[in-house]
């Protein structure tokens, strides 16, 4: 039998689309810190600061996100997401003092969650049920490129040319965004207001996808000391111009790894994607710690990307398949809440350690949190889902 496609000319439109909007994200979470200490002359913790605000007004948004969807259209909300997102962008080239720099950082936030949140669910309603798993695993591939193209151009710009030059790039990127997400399908049709509205919890969160978006968030706590301070630990090391190979290490594993790992989790169960995932990011984040030249580093971005790449994809999967097709928007919005949550957290609190206690001991935190997430994930997700099996 012919499966039904995945690579639509919708879903590879909204493909481009998210490549541009993490592209500008990763690339700026890369580059800001070392903006805010570099050029404005502020602190470790004070640059984390950069990626907490952004994640705050995205988290604050975010449970609403849903029932916005349903009310104004996926599609709708997609394109003003994305136009009001550009102007932020293009704003960085002219906002310099700190505060209005947080200022601006929480304004994008909130169509940062607008948009990822419509994308995710637009993308999840163009893919056959059946190939679900394969397909989201796909599309977070956008994703994926831009975890090392972002961070690569950023650092590669800021040390040949100048900060200006990467806000006007990213700009150009964003204008691109915004062009390739005319061809984004329309989605479901948005509900019709009936008499007066009530927001009750079910508008927020999809209780479903609870359980594993509280994972998630765990997850992305851990990941915040790769994502925030990467940059700022390489540069302390000497390796700063080898940080975009860290990065493009890190995406090529996630990027040869994919194909693989959505099609064992269609046919074998997200169990055999997941055990493995959080081996592999734990070593890797072991590794970032005791890092003592080129080669550890790398080998530490290789073990990363794979385990990252398998959890989180994973992860958002089993939320979106957590409940009906017309709530996808729910299940997504509640599981980039908690996720979002758990980047803020961790990009704030594990800044205040680097502080105190230097990056080694935040990296051997970060991996000492993905053992305690994996341990929780045997004694309550498997042992229910053997208890299912048992029962049938």
């Amino acid at each position: 039998m012919n499966k039904e496609p995945i690579w639509t000319k919708s879903f590879m439109s909204l493909f481009i689309t998210n490549i541009a909007v993490f592209i500008v994200f990763y690339g700026l979470v890369s580059a800001l810190p070392l903006y805010a200490i570099g050029v404005l002359g502020r602190t470790d913790e004070e640059a984390g600061l950069l990626m907490t605000v952004f994640l705050l007004s995205a988290i604050a948004v975010r449970p609403f996100t849903g029932k916005i969807l349903d009310i104004f259209g996926k599609r709708k909300m997609l394109w003003i997401g994305l136009v009001l997102y550009l102007l932020c962008t293009i704003l960085y080239y002219f906002i310099e003092p700190f505060g209005s720099l947080l200022v601006l950082r929480f304004v994008q936030g909130i169509w940062f969650s607008i948009i990822t949140t419509a994308a995710v669910s637009l993308a999840a309603d163009s893919i056959p049920a059946a190939r679900r798993g394969a397909g989201l695993g796909y599309f977070t591939m956008s994703t994926n490129l831009a975890v090392v193209l972002g961070p690569m151009i950023a650092l590669s710009i800021i040390q040949t040319a100048s900060f200006d030059v990467l806000f006007i790039v990213m700009s150009i990127l964003m204008v691109i965004g915004v062009v390739t997400s005319a061809f984004a399908p329309v989605g479901t049709a948005p509900e019709k207001p009936v008499g007066k509205r009530r927001l009750s919890i079910g508008d927020l969160f999809e209780k479903g996808a609870m359980p594993v978006a509280l994972l998630g968030s765990m997850i992305a706590l851990s990941y915040a000391s790769v994502l925030s301070f990467l940059s700022i630990y390489a540069q302390e090391k000497g390796l700063l111009p080898l940080a975009s190979t860290f990065f493009l290490v890190f995406a090529a594993v996630m990027l040869l790894t994919r194909p693989f790992t959505g099609k064992l989790f269609d046919e074998k169960g997200s169990q055999y994607v997941l055990i493995p995932g959080f081996i592999t990011f734990g070593i890797g984040l072991v590794l970032l710690a005791y890092m003592d030249s080129v080669v550890v580093f790398l080998i530490a971005g290789a073990f990363i990307g794979f385990g990252y790449g398998a959890l989180v994809p994973c992860f958002q999967t089993l939320a979106v398949q957590s409940t009906k097709k017309e709530r996808s928007g729910y299940a997504t919005a509640t599981f980039f809440t908690f996720f979002d949550t758990g980047l803020a957290l961790g990009s704030y609190v594990l800044g205040i350690i680097a502080v105190q206690f230097g990056y080694q001991n935040v990296y051997l935190l970060s991996a000492g949190l993905a053992v305690v997430v994996f341990i929780i994930y045997l004694s309550t997700f498997m042992k229910r889902k053997n208890k299912v099996m048992i029962s049938n």
